[in-house]
């Protein structure tokens, strides 16, 4: 692991992004609540929270980090896909770029996961940084895709 022992606490933040593709019936399925397994964005938000504290243990020689919040924010786009926004956030020595891509990564894994039998050919795709703010090297804000 990179020593930061002599780094600045400061407040930092970092926002990421994915989205699911699926057939139009999925989506619909999705936003209707007729999920046999229960309300999909609910159970999905809730996984990219817990990915995200568990990060370090997921992700070699990244460090454990005490965050201070997290929200995953889910939502139909057009006809036939989920847009998964995750934004952590803490007062620390070192970013929180890789909690929200794993935050949104592993909510967009369980859409798949929860809709798998109804349609295999979903995809995921657009998983990026959007944004971070903090820490030494400043703030960063990706182009359009």
């Amino acid at each position: 692991m990179v020593d930061v022992t002599e780094k600045a606490v400061t407040s930092r933040e970092a926002v990421a992004e994915a989205r699911v593709r699926m057939l139009p019936q999925t989506l619909q399925m999705i936003v209707d609540g007729d999920h046999p397994k229960g309300d999909v964005f609910a159970v999905a938000r809730i996984a990219g929270i817990q990915a995200a504290k568990k990060t370090s243990d997921l992700i070699p020689l990244c460090h454990p980090l005490m965050l201070t919040s997290v929200k995953v924010e889910l939502s139909a786009e057009g006809l036939d896909t989920v847009h998964i926004l995750a934004r952590c956030k803490l007062a620390g020595q070192t970013g929180v770029e890789m909690e929200a891509l794993t935050a949104a990564s592993v909510a967009a894994l369980t859409i798949y996961d929860m809709c798998k039998a109804v349609d295999r050919g979903m995809t995921i795709d657009s998983v990026r940084l959007l944004e971070k703010r903090g820490g030494k090297s400043g703030d960063y804000q990706a182009g359009d895709a």
